[in-house]
């Protein structure tokens, strides 16, 4: 090896130059992660493809989420961003939960920069298991169970789980096989329906 020949890079823990760019380039994987899940799907979307559209070296993915699963769910999250989620739509009188949940869903999925990767994740979880697994996970245990564990009434996860069958269904219909009427109703119109739905399943004794 000569002396301006580079040195061979090294596989397992990023090195200090990639490691030093800290939350940025987490973000910048996240959002790379993001993007190639939407395009791709979840079983040709590698790390190595995350890794090189966020622009660092493959072993700085492993290091910040560890498995493709972890990437997956961290990229969900990161269309969600539950922590911010959940209080508002918990908040306020408790007749307008099912109306704050109704309007709250069909945002996200009305956004472009949202509804993206919210499909790669639909189509991936009806067509891969591990997909499926990440998608159950987040949604019970990020969601769900928070909102359920609100509720003041008898089988509180039951109903969460009835309420999010409801608006994935929704989903569904709409944005994916993009069934008519639904694929053009206005927004406000599938509120206005939905929302006394939501509002029994998740209020009413």
């Amino acid at each position: 090896m000569t002396e301006d020949a580079p040195a061979p890079r090294r596989r397992g823990r990023p090195s200090r130059q990639d490691a030093s760019d800290g939350p940025d380039a987490r973000t910048r994987i996240l959002r790379a992660a993001r993007t190639e899940f939407a395009e791709r799907g979840y079983d040709k979307t590698s790390i190595r493809q995350v890794a090189k559209a966020a622009g660092v070296d493959a072993a700085l993915v492993h290091h910040y989420f560890g498995t493709k699963d972890e990437v997956f769910a961290a990229a969900v999250e990161l269309s969600f961003e539950p922590a911010l989620v959940i209080p508002a739509v918990l908040d306020g009188p408790p007749e307008g939960l099912g109306e704050r949940l109704a309007r709250f869903f069909l945002s996200v999925w009305e956004n472009p920069a949202t509804r993206a990767p919210l499909l790669a994740v639909l189509r991936s979880a009806l067509t891969h298991e591990a997909a499926a697994k990440v998608l159950r996970g987040f949604v019970l245990r990020r969601l769900l169970d928070r909102i359920a564990a609100d509720l003041d009434v008898p089988d509180a996860t039951f109903r969460a789980e009835l309420a999010a069958s409801h608006m994935i269904g929704i989903a569904m219909l709409r944005y994916v096989i993009r069934a008519e009427p639904l694929a053009s109703a206005d927004p406000e119109d599938i509120i206005a329906m939905v929302a006394p739905t939501l509002q029994r399943y998740l209020t009413e004794s």
